[in-house]
């Protein structure tokens, strides 16, 4: 039988519990940063950039709700790995009455690549609705002076590597056929897009390569050996990681740096390192 004094120790061991898994989850694991790494096997990749780092960050979301310090500090620690090429995947801002000040203060920060720095836009990016194109204008003046170019529906050569930026899905800006159009469907290819229900959508007219993607956070929160119960996707198969696709493609969904919520359990925030390789 249990004892009133064997109860009490009972419940107080799990209060404790509880207050540690909840003090872990708002105080530590959101800026308990984990850096991945991995190949990036590029099929015809171009013997100059046989591996070459390329970093790709995602969902930074400068604002009044991500601590600055982290986000530049975390910027830094990008800086000191002298990356050939560095990817954003949108999402640079979240709109509060902060914002620009953060603007201001993270953006200038921004890891940049010896060969190209280039990015795409996410839906917070657009303001109120996703559908303020005067915000993203904003965006793209301030990430100019820090060697940021922005792809929309758009490709950049580098070194021979076509690397092509979708507009975001949800400010109803995506346009895969015009991105692609100017790639060269033999030539070695990567794609960044945002919102990793982009591969779904009709356009892409073929393409077999990699597709960077962010947007999710991996779910913020995660039950150990279970699947993330919030995800801003209509396909939740699209959570984190590698996922490839029944047509060859094949995707990556960057947990991002910055968080909606000051909460983060078993979703580390993630910074992916790849090591371009060819096919």
């Amino acid at each position: 039988m249990l004892s009133r004094r064997r109860f009490l120790q009972t419940c107080s061991g799990f209060a404790l519990s509880g207050v540690g898994t909840l003090g872990y989850a708002g105080l530590l694991e959101p800026f308990w940063l984990e850096f991945t790494r991995r190949a990036l096997p590029v099929r015809r990749l171009p013997p100059a950039l046989q591996g070459a780092l390329l970093v790709h960050v995602s969902d930074i979301h400068a604002g009044g709700r991500v601590h600055s310090d982290y986000l530049i500090e975390s910027l830094r620690r990008i800086t000191a790995l002298q990356p050939a090429v560095v990817v954003y995947t949108g999402d640079f801002i979240t709109l509060d009455s902060s914002t620009e000040e953060q603007m201001a203060r993270v953006l200038p920060h921004l890891a940049q690549g010896s060969l190209a720095t280039l990015a795409t836009l996410g839906n917070h990016d657009y303001g109120r609705n996703w559908s303020e194109e005067s915000w993203a204008r904003k965006i793209i003046t301030a990430l100019e002076p820090a060697g940021v170019r922005v792809l929309r529906n758009e490709m950049a050569n580098v070194r021979g590597l076509q690397i092509v930026g979708m507009d975001d899905l949800w400010a109803r800006r995506f346009d895969p056929t015009k991105a692609l159009r100017p790639c060269d469907p033999e030539g070695p290819a990567l794609v960044l897009s945002h919102n990793p229900d982009t591969l779904d959508e009709p356009g892409w007219n073929g393409y077999k390569g990699w597709v960077l993607c962010g947007h999710t956070h991996g779910g913020q929160c995660r039950a150990p050996f279970l699947p993330a119960p919030i995800l801003p996707v209509r396909n939740k198969r699209y959570s984190a990681g590698h996922i490839p696709l029944a047509d060859g493609r094949q995707c990556y969904i960057s947990r991002g740096l910055g968080y909606l919520h000051q909460v983060r359990f078993n979703v580390r925030p993630e910074v992916t390192l790849f090591t371009l390789q060819p096919a």
